[in-house]
């Protein structure tokens, strides 16, 4: 039995999520019976971390474990093909020892939103960025999102349906950088809760519209209260970009 540790990139527009779930395809869904059309083998797939429907990966981490013999190169072009029409591609494939575990051994993991800052309609960019009509100050964005870095309790920006233990989390990373119309929001942490960056994002938008300020960002996080706090903006601007370990 060989363990394989996988780095995946999808476009989550047409998923229900990572996860497998009954009303409709998942990724991780997607993987795993292409593993078992190449194999014959049934196995359990498991991710670094669960995207919501919508969002999309450069660098999602997975794993499984299969009896029959591959070698890396052969068992990622093999998926690549039996993963067709989805879109989904497994980018590189290593044997890992079988203490390796995509999400539990993971010691972080990073994240990019993308908004597209312009008064024209995306063509080529529709689904996999937010599209925000009205000018937004990315500097401000920026200096408003380092209030959030660190160790904090999250509950003003976590979902109400988040199953997390404990809203407490560590923030590594929060930056805003504009490139042309283009803002993007980098986020990096051990872990987040659910919906934690979309809501961050959602909230720092109105910083760069001008409706809030760097201080209603701080009343909002120590608020703990969801309703204090901004927006969940829509997913397809967000992209799960690597897990660390």
């Amino acid at each position: 039995m060989q363990r394989w540790k996988l780095t995946v990139e999808y476009d989550g527009r047409p998923f229900v999520g990572w996860q497998r779930q009954d009303n409709g395809p998942s990724i991780q869904q997607s993987l795993e019976e292409a593993v078992q059309r190449l194999s014959g083998e049934v196995v359990r797939v498991h991710g670094s971390g669960r995207t919501d429907a919508g969002v999309h990966a450069l660098g999602q981490v997975c794993h499984f474990d299969l009896e029959k013999p591959f070698t890396g190169l052969k068992l990622r072009d093999a998926l690549n093909f039996h993963l067709k029409p989805a879109p989904i591609a497994v980018l590189e494939v290593e044997a890992v020892a079988e203490d390796f575990h995509a999400r539990l051994t993971s010691t972080g993991r990073a994240y990019v939103y993308r908004i597209v800052n312009r008064r024209a309609p995306l063509a080529l960019d529709a689904g996999r960025a937010w599209h925000v009509t009205r000018p937004l100050d990315a500097e401000a964005m920026h200096a408003a999102a380092q209030v959030l870095v660190g160790q904090h309790d999250f509950t003003s920006f976590r979902a109400a349906l988040c199953q997390a233990k404990s809203p407490v989390k560590t923030l590594d990373r929060l930056d805003v950088e504009r490139q042309g119309e283009e803002i993007r929001v980098h986020a990096a942490a051990r872990s987040f809760l659910h919906h934690q960056v979309r809501n961050m994002v959602g909230t720092l938008e109105l910083v760069g519209a001008g409706k809030w300020s760097a201080d209603d960002v701080r009343r909002a996080l120590e608020a703990r209260d969801r309703a204090k706090a901004g927006p969940t903006c829509p997913s397809d601007g967000l992209y799960f970009m690597a897990a660390r370990y």
